[in-house]
């Protein structure tokens, strides 16, 4: 125990912009129960060479809302009671000005790649035409300050930050293909510099919890909604894929992100069952099957009728170079009240949880790969997200002590090397994520960061679980 503290203490002494040295030497007895789970690495869980480790991060989580137009989240923040505590998009955690911290951060860690996204309304504020030569100005600085300090951008051209000024977002038929010019107008920029460039971040999610459930933006709880959604999210996410391959470097690589998380009844009884299917179709299938040309669940048949036009199943089965995979728990189903007629129910008894309740399954990574390499061709994939939300003290000696996230990666990232010795076809993972954010309908109130920001002052303070990442970096094994 003792050698590990020592470890992680120089690796909190890395970070000078955050922390003096006598800070940094103080916080080996703040991050001693961290390094206690900082084991030496077994063999079984070494990753291989070029193995990618990094963090995740958003344009609307961060980045404040100067200098661009508004988003269909600026509206819905904007609505009274949608949004805990009120929090608003405006002021994120100024990573448009304070990137080059937060960058040192990331590198002094060890990690070697780090997932950013694309303000839609920043490049294009009506969310066509006009393109606002300042957005693109400053995703060129914030590539070209990720290369000089050796993290490959991995670039997200849709997290959720819709342009308001589109007419019905992704109601609209026509959102689709001023996707498709957005992502070329972006990679024809930044593709010389940028080698994954991802579509959207989980379309499942703004489906489902922006338009059945009505819990995100842009607030809408129709069935009908849910399947335009649907459809135009995954015809925009072929035509954006074959826009960016039209412009991209032939060393370069184009892919998208899901939110997959295996699906499973949390009752025993048909009831229950069905409502899984359901759920699963809607969650997972209808997003990966069409991107796979599977075309749809058979179930969403009739939903999907008046929307699907000649030629759009070819051009959405545009089969990624690789697929980004979000995941954090298994997802456990039951009836419910609403237009799918299903929702969240408990985790099994004795199963442990996040400090927001999530579950703690580790080995749902190993089954959603498993499912992967088994029916869907092994393609490459990454883990693009994954991480937990706990209550975290105050920092302590210049570190914020986190021992349950620890926990949680290392239980994540043997999941992952477990899967890969399985033969799946993984190449990385990213924590989901750098710095506590905006967590949209949590606001500021839910914190994944593995650095704590203070909300009166955006100062930034590492936390014992980004020391821990780092030595995993380093080692390129789970440790």
């Amino acid at each position: 125990m003792g050698h590990d503290a020592g470890n992680v203490a120089r690796a909190a002494a890395r970070f000078k912009p955050v922390l003096t040295r006598r800070a940094a030497l103080a916080s080996a007895g703040a991050v001693a129960g961290a390094a206690a789970l900082a084991r030496p690495a077994d063999a079984g869980a070494r990753l291989p060479p070029g193995f990618v480790w990094g963090v995740a991060a958003s344009a609307p989580q961060t980045e404040g809302s100067a200098g661009r137009g508004r988003s269909i989240w600026d509206v819905f923040a904007a609505e009274p009671g949608r949004i805990k505590g009120s929090a608003t998009l405006a002021v994120g955690t100024g990573f448009e000005t304070r990137y080059p911290g937060d960058l040192d951060l990331a590198a002094r860690a060890h990690l070697n790649a780090f997932r950013f996204s694309i303000a839609w309304p920043r490049i294009l504020p009506e969310g066509k035409g006009r393109v606002n030569p300042a957005g693109l100005d400053l995703y060129d600085r914030i590539v070209d300050a990720m290369l000089a300090r050796r993290l490959d951008p991995w670039m997200t051209l849709f997290h959720w930050d819709l342009p308001a000024a589109l007419p019905g977002g992704w109601l609209n038929r026509d959102t689709a293909h001023r996707f498709a010019d957005y992502a070329a107008i972006v990679t024809r920029r930044l593709g010389d510099r940028v080698r994954r460039v991802i579509m959207l971040n989980e379309p499942s999610v703004v489906a489902i919890l922006g338009h059945a459930l009505g819990w995100q933006a842009p607030g809408l709880a129709s069935r009908a909604a849910f399947a335009a959604a649907m459809h135009h999210q995954n015809l925009a996410q072929g035509l954006g894929l074959a826009a960016v391959r039209s412009v991209l470097p032939g060393a370069a690589r184009a892919g998208t992100t899901l939110s997959l998380q295996p699906c499973h009844p949390a009752a025993p009884g048909p009831a229950a069952a069905a409502a899984n299917a359901v759920w699963d179709d809607a969650w997972n299938r209808a997003f990966l099957d069409p991107l796979m040309g599977r075309g749809y669940p058979a179930r969403f048949a009739a939903d999907l009728a008046p929307l699907i036009r000649p030629g759009d199943l070819a051009a959405i089965a545009a089969r990624p170079d690789f697929l980004g995979v979000n995941y954090y728990s298994r997802m456990h189903i039951l009836p419910a009240a609403n237009v799918l007629g299903a929702g969240f129910g408990p985790a099994p008894a004795g199963v442990k949880l996040t400090g927001i309740g999530w579950p703690i399954e580790p080995d749902g990574l190993i089954e959603q790969l498993r499912t992967l390499r088994d029916e869907y061709g092994n393609l490459p994939v990454y883990i693009t997200e994954t991480g937990a939300a706990f209550a975290d003290p105050a920092p302590a000696g210049g570190v914020v002590s986190d021992p349950g996230r620890i926990a949680f990666l290392r239980g994540q990232l043997q999941a992952a090397a477990a899967a890969r010795a399985e033969g799946c076809a993984l190449g990385g993972v990213f924590v989901w994520t750098l710095t506590d954010n905006f967590e949209w309908a949590d606001g500021f109130t839910t914190k994944f960061g593995l650095v704590q920001v203070d909300r009166a002052t955006l100062a930034r303070t590492p936390k014992s679980s980004l020391f821990y990442l780092g030595r995993c970096a380093a080692a390129n094994a789970v440790v």
